[in-house]
């Protein structure tokens, strides 16, 4: 009886805790998913049926958990639904209608994402320096990263509406090639950054965050330029499949968030050795500044194309970045919040990145099974996966069990950026495999 009393109690609490708002938001996700369902479902296999039905209750999930997500869904749904309507079934129009040309279409969108995101990162810095009303620079840093994470998401969308007006055999979810998991690695890395900086109430991190993200939208940008990249190409054999709906997004949270920790580490050394005024002490942080400016050159040698302007100019930016952290990182630590906060993150940040990078890793195993006959392969980039997964285990592990904390923590972490940059890039560059689809 008490049990059942206090399981009673429970569910009325949580149920009790939702407004109006959120009882809307939960009727329109019902509906739409439904709606989608009814007028779609010829076009699905089992499994996609089973995908769409799935999304609806998680959706509703996320927007409850997190509020500002309901806004945000509602946001991109109803601007993604106007640019889609706006096409009238004709490709051609993009050229023609305002609002596509220069707002919904896929690649107006994604540009205007771009800009944006490069914007809340001038304006993030901005407020780290200001004397005055840096509290404000850093709100509009946030508000344009929220707006920036919109417009990804409506290019996204629409994007996979254009796949199917250039034919029903070449559509596809856009996550099928390097342009496509760039745009997908910008604004989920962008929206993790949002939900702690939320939940800690500080903005200031956003600063350090918002520089990895910057540095995927130039990579974006120039093999938009270089390659052409945000041309729709049909899938290879071996993508179609339902298992890239969920493999390859799930692979993507883990990046993203691998990322963020490593940024917040980076944060978590400037703040940590902020008074130590001996350079040799420094040593490793300078030198690691010095590696980071000189990884555009790899992509530079990567192609004969590459566009070497670009890329001295990246360097260039990269340089400035890095040795204005340094000399200016007493009053970055002044601005960042207590250590105890950036490890948490950290934490936080690795735990979620490894659970869904575990899922994606199962996922993808089994994506393999049914593609080429084999759970593993020992691909290139499957060894490299198993090369990260192992990374942030062991991490995980000596946290969890042996209470790693502090600069030896933040230190891996940092280190776990290369490790990762290189899965998701390096393979795609120096190596060749069964998942070479996004070749440089």
């Amino acid at each position: 009886m008490n049990t059942a009393t206090t399981t009673l109690t429970l569910n009325e609490g949580y149920f009790a805790k939702r407004n109006l708002f959120d009882w809307l938001f939960a009727a329109i996700m019902v509906f739409g998913g439904l709606y989608a369902y009814a007028t779609y479902q010829q076009a699905m296999d089992v499994y996609e049926k089973g995908i769409l039905l799935a999304a609806i209750p998680a959706a509703v999930t996320l927007g409850w958990f997190w509020r500002p997500l309901r806004v945000l869904m509602l946001a991109v749904g109803a601007v993604a639904l106007l640019g889609i309507a706006s096409y009238q079934g004709q490709l051609a129009r993009a050229e023609s209608v305002f609002w596509l040309k220069y707002f919904l279409s896929s690649q107006s969108a994604i540009l205007w994402m771009s800009v944006l995101f490069f914007m809340s990162t001038l304006f993030y810095w901005a407020g780290m320096f200001a004397r005055t009303q840096s509290a404000f620079l850093e709100r509009v840093g946030s508000g344009m990263a929220w707006v920036a994470v919109a417009m990804a998401l409506i290019g996204t969308l629409v994007r996979w509406y254009e796949s199917y007006l250039l034919g029903p055999d070449i559509g596809h979810i856009p996550v099928s090639n390097l342009y496509e998991v760039f745009v997908l690695f910008s604004w989920m890395t962008a929206l993790f950054y949002l939900y702690f900086e939320q939940q800690y109430r500080t903005r200031s991190m956003g600063a350090f965050v918002m520089l990895v993200v910057s540095a995927a939208v130039g990579f974006l940008l120039w093999y938009t330029v270089v390659r052409g990249a945000h041309e729709i190409q049909p899938l290879v054999p071996a993508l179609k499949s339902w298992w890239m709906k969920l493999h390859v997004p799930a692979n993507f949270v883990g990046y993203g968030t691998f990322s963020l920790a490593a940024m917040v580490a980076f944060a978590y050394l400037i703040k940590s050795q902020a008074a130590e005024t001996r350079w040799h002490k420094l040593t490793p942080l300078w030198l690691f500044g010095i590696i980071l400016c000189f990884v555009p050159l790899a992509f530079r040698q990567s192609s004969a194309a590459a566009g070497g302007h670009y890329w001295l100019g990246y360097f260039i930016i990269a340089a400035l970045i890095v040795g204005g952290i340094l000399l200016g990182r007493r009053r970055i630590a002044a601005r960042l919040p207590a250590l105890e906060v950036l490890d948490d993150v950290m934490y936080k940040s690795i735990a979620v990145g490894f659970a869904f990078f575990t899922i994606a890793t199962v996922l993808g195993a089994l994506w393999a099974a049914e593609a080429w006959g084999g759970y593993w392969s020992w691909d290139p980039k499957e060894t490299w996966a198993l090369i990260v997964w192992l990374n942030y285990a062991a991490w995980l592990h000596m946290r969890l069990m042996k209470g790693l904390r502090g600069t030896v923590a933040s230190w891996w972490a940092l280190a776990g950026l290369g490790v990762t940059t290189f899965a998701f890039i390096g393979v795609n560059m120096f190596l060749s495999g069964l998942h070479s689809y996004g070749t440089l």
